[in-house]
């Protein structure tokens, strides 16, 4: 029975009972949002206040209006500050003045672009006020309202357990159109809507849609005649084998993965480095996918395949996964972990691997429960956190392999055997230190730092802004705080290998240095050093020192008269201050500095620098570094003969030869193989205090509202507690290996009992063969997502593959090989009227090719695709100022370069400069993870295919072997497009596309046909 809005409202108008209310709000549920507005507002009496927003009201607001989360309104049902909590919203919200509430007149607007929501029906405001009786002060979102949310969540049809469908039985008249049981679960649906399904598509279509979806390359002439021709009853059948049997088939469907886990080749964020050893896990997936590995084992791989295949190039490689998203660089290689800076970049980091996991393999979004509670489905922040704890150990970096087994098994004796004689040595040291005492000790020290590579601190100094010409003067002082007795000035040059300047770097050519007793730097200073006669020599890194006779000092100036010569612009710099009195001590250490400017550029450059007592020292001068180093080893040997037995440096020179031999044969072995992935970090080089614990897991902790400032109780390893039977906590040894936290982790998403797993895989698969996924939110299986269009279908598949064998590639069969996937995707306006976005998949969806379809396709055209796989990136730009913050110049690159020829799958993806042609078409942004690409039509895609460096260097390829006029350029124009569009032009067409090519050139016309519908889509 139809119950229309003027039933509704009379019923509830004339008082009904709550057995009524009842009856009504079932009936009302396929009614508009208006009706569903109204039957919360004019709710009878006879619920108590205390209930009546939260069962009538709220739940009308909370499906249209909580899921975009004020995003254009600002209007929050949700915060905490908001008025339904209690807060102050201003007028969003007045239960005392219902009709000067923001939200009622929102909803009640007549215009459009004020109206909430937007795309809903409006609401008449003169009853409003009638309503007052109805929405009371303690109509507010309370607690109870989150608790009733949360447990509706176990009901929710992707969190119900995987159970294998019926399949639909056809009527006669269909049984002959269905080729498996996806068509019978599709046809059902169809038939319940009033339609068809559309006849199959031509041949030709078929296999170019097949080529394209299975290989991202157009089909040659000779297949498609081929096919054309097959009268074998399995032709089609046989096709879909040939494909994805091709090495090709891995290239095209390692794209889909890597924009899902956000893959790219540069860290991102500000100085976005390169990260030269990502490639080989994106060789991984290629090779894992045309290897077609179960995808239990695809998993386990790439959570903590280091762990479960530790001898495998995949077992590393495939770990990748949990560093291929972006990475500060700045946060964790120049900040130590110690520091809130440090803790904020790595909480990130651990956010990233948790996000990408959990959204790649099970459509869930945890994420949202990192400041709060999730808002709508079944994550709670202990949850969350737990998740982060399975990853507290991990960081990302370089790690080693060798390909080759005996040089794998060669490598790891060789390390042992250093390893032993480095303990052997070191426990003779600790016997020569008691022999030879502090000095020896001393000169040992000395030894070791000068032997050490000279590098830049990461707290440079102060270090002035840039001026054009060098005349101009900078100063920098520090003040004491009082008055002191100095006895002496210290000041140290900087050291930084920019533009190779290295020690002395900023150090101006001519200076003074002033003191003042005062508080207040006046014309009462005293000039205590004047180097502005004259140019002065570079001092390197040397010390300078100024002697004083205990002076009262509270400020001490510097000032540069002429600023040192950088590239084409002039600076100064100055690595320390220091002021001591007559014990030695340090004045100046910590105090106030100001300068007449500074550009405080992070930790590398700022004005508290100056002070901080840290600054290059002798081993960045090399002729003074080279004759200490020379005096000290000289010394060592003389305090060696004198006080320590010689049996003992008999065994000590011994050891020595030990492991100089143990060195050099480790460096004859071929180079391992780099990769970066998520590994365990014990803290060397970039990383300056992480793994500080031995590389163990660290302490995670709930953080309030997300704040790393903020934390509360300790969380262990878990899961989220989503499905019957399944562990929310890890049983995990107290002093188990962190790797098995992964494996857990691994565990639970590949449980049987989990339906997110294999829902999710299938409805993926499924989008990348018809534009759109059973589930349009591939990502998102919760309420905010999309719900399904073919439930039955999707439980169908997902129990199919996850019993079958957990074969890609048999998934591939089911769908490839169906009738609803071979129709045509002609448009018919009956259908269109019922079902315009072809939900029920009553035709075939016409798609757009892909970026890297259109990129590879322009190169097979012109024939220049290099086919070779896997390797290294190649790079298809010019990177500037590679050694900072890297600068990717697209512009500069040649698209004639024979080394960028190769499919896109092997470009090398930057996160912060993107490729801009790509960009056009819609290429995914490696900074995010992409579950479904958008899929535009814009005029900036038009002009790049028809005015693009690579496109026009394509075009002009392809018309090479085009014959210049006559029949041969009939011939040849009919060729190509027939390679293009996968079939021959009408007469009409080939006419047109010569008089062009005769009035133009071959290479416009070939542009043309880069630019027609027919080779931009496929039907």
């Amino acid at each position: 029975m139809q119950i229309t809005f003027a039933k509704i409202l009379d019923g509830f108008l004339s008082g009904g009972s709550g057995g009524r209310i009842r009856q009504f709000a079932e009936a009302a549920r396929a009614q508009s949002f208006v009706v569903r507005i109204w039957l919360g507002l004019l709710a009878p009496a006879t619920l108590s206040e205390g209930t009546l927003f939260e069962e009538r009201v709220l739940p009308i607001f909370a499906d249209p209006c909580l899921q975009h989360r004020g995003e254009k309104s600002g209007l929050r049902l949700d915060f905490e500050e908001s008025a339904l909590r209690g807060g102050n919203c201003g007028k969003s919200w007045m239960p005392d003045k219902i009709e000067e509430s923001e939200i009622i007149k929102r909803i009640a607007a007549s215009n459009p672009n004020y109206r909430m929501p937007s795309k809903r029906g409006t609401l008449l405001s003169e009853p409003i006020a009638a309503t007052r009786q109805r929405i009371n002060p303690e109509s507010r979102w309370t607690d109870s309202v989150d608790r009733n949310l949360k447990q509706e969540a176990p009901k929710f049809w992707s969190l119900m357990p995987l159970v294998l469908p019926a399949v639909p039985e056809l009527p006669p008249e269909f049984a002959s159109w269905a080729k498996n049981p996806i068509d019978a679960f599709v046809f059902r649906r169809l038939a319940a809507n009033q339609l068809a399904p559309s006849p199959e598509a031509d041949r030709p279509v078929l296999i170019r849609r097949l080529a394209y979806d299975l290989l991202g390359l157009p089909p040659t002439p000779e297949q498609i005649r081929q096919f054309a021709e097959d009268s074998h009853p399995l032709a089609y059948e046989r096709l879909v084998e040939k494909f994805l049997a091709s090495p090709q088939y891995g290239e095209r469907w390692a794209r889909h993965w890597l924009d899902l886990v956000h893959f790219g080749e540069t860290h991102g964020y500000d100085k976005d480095k390169p990260r030269p050893n990502a490639w080989p896990y994106r060789d991984y997936v290629v090779r894992a996918l045309n290897e077609d590995r179960p995808y239990s084992h695809f998993v386990r791989e790439q959570l903590a395949g280091d762990a479960l295949y530790p001898e495998t190039l995949d077992g590393l490689a495939a770990t990748g996964f949990l560093a291929a998203g972006p990475w500060d660089w700045i946060g964790h290689a120049e900040v130590s972990e110690d520091k809130v800076d440090g803790k904020i970049a790595r909480n990130l980091d651990r956010d990233d691997m948790v996000s990408t996991t959990m959204s790649a393999f099970t459509s869930l979004t945890v994420q949202c429960a990192r400041c709060h509670d999730h808002k709508f489905d079944p994550v709670n922040m202990r949850e969350y956190y737990g998740l982060q704890a399975v990853f507290a150990a991990l960081d990302r970096s370089d790690a080693e392999f060798d390909t080759n087994p005996k040089t794998r098994r060669w490598r790891a004796e060789l390390r042992g055997q250093i390893q032993s004689l480095e303990q052997q040595q070191e426990e003779r040291r600790t016997r020569i230190e008691k022999l030879g005492g502090t000095r020896l000790a001393a000169i040992e020290q000395e030894i070791q730092e000068l032997e050490t590579p000279a590098q830049a601190h990461p707290a440079y100094g102060y270090h002035s802004e840039i001026a054009d010409r060098d005349d101009v003067e900078k100063w920098v002082q520090v003040d004491l705080g009082s008055t002191v007795a100095a006895a002496r000035i210290e000041y140290v040059p900087s050291y930084d290998d920019y533009n190779g300047i290295g020690a002395g770097f900023g150090f101006p050519v001519r200076y003074r240095i002033e003191v003042s007793e005062h508080p207040v730097f006046d014309g009462r200073a005293v000039t205590v050093a004047d180097y502005t006669g004259a140019d002065a020599a570079n001092p390197g890194v040397r010390r300078q020192r100024i002697l004083l006779s205990e002076e009262p000092v509270r400020i001490v100036r510097f000032t540069a008269t002429k600023l040192a010569p950088r590239n084409k612009d002039y600076i100064f710099a100055l690595a320390e201050l220091a002021v001591f009195d007559r014990n030695g001590k340090n004045e100046a250490r910590s105090k106030l500095v100001t300068a007449k400017d500074s550009i405080e550029s992070g930790v590398r450059w700022g004005k508290k620098n100056l002070v901080d007592g840290i600054f290059p020292g002798i081993k960045h001068n090399p002729e003074e570094r080279k004759t200490r180093l020379a005096a000290a080893r000289k010394e060592r040997a003389a305090l060696l003969e004198e006080q320590i037995p010689q049996k003992l440096r008999e065994q000590i020179a011994a050891a020595e030869a030990a492991l100089k031999e143990a060195r050099q044969s480790l460096s004859t072995l071929p180079p391992p193989m780099k990769m970066y992935v998520g590994r365990v970090h014990t803290g060397q080089g970039a990383f300056r205090g992480t793994g500080a614990n031995g590389g163990k897991p660290r302490e995670i902790r709930i953080l309030h509202r997300g704040d790393i400032t903020r934390p509360g109780e300790v969380v262990s390893p878990r899961s989220v507690n989503i499905f019957e039977g399944g562990e929310r906590f890890f049983d995990l040894p107290p002093e188990h290996h962190e790797s098995q936290r992964r494996i857990a982790l691994a565990n639970w998403i590949l449980a049987r009992e989990n339906p997110l797993t294999w829902r999710s895989i299938v409805n993926r698969i499924w989008q990348h063969h018809f534009g759109r996924g059973i589930v349009d939110s591939p990502n998102d299986f919760g309420r905010m997502g999309e719900r399904p269009t073919h439930p039955d279908l999707l439980d169908w598949l997902a129990v199919q593959f996850r019993d079958g064998g957990q074969s890609i590639k048999a998934m591939h069969r089911w769908i490839l090989c169906s009738a609803t996937y071979r129709q045509r995707s002609t448009t018919r306006p009956e259908a269109v009227a019922i079902d315009e976005e072809n939900r029920f998949l009553w035709r075939m969806n016409r798609r757009r090719l892909d970026a890297e379809s259109i990129r590879d396709s322009a190169l097979f055209l012109a024939n220049l695709l290099n086919e070779e796989m896997y390797g290294p990136s190649f790079q298809d730009f010019v990177i500037e100022k590679p050694e900072h913050s890297p600068h990717y110049q697209y512009h500069l690159h040649d698209p004639l370069d024979a080394r960028s020829h190769r499919r896109s799958i092997y470009r090398f993806l930057v996160r912060s400069q993107q490729q801009p042609f790509m960009t056009a078409l819609d290429c995914a942004d490696p900074s995010i993870m992409v579950g479904k690409r958008s899929e535009t039509l814009t005029p900036l895609q038009a002009l790049a295919l028809l005015n693009n460096r690579f496109i026009t260097a394509m075009a002009e390829q392809m018309a090479v072997p085009i014959r210049s006029e006559g029949k041969g350029l009939r011939e040849d124009l009919e060729d190509l497009f027939h390679r293009a569009i996968g079939r021959l032009p009408q007469q009409k067409e080939l006419d047109e596309l010569t008089q062009y090519a005769e009035q133009h050139g071959a290479a416009n016309a070939c542009r043309i046909v880069l630019n027609l519908n027919e080779f931009l889509f496929i039907d």
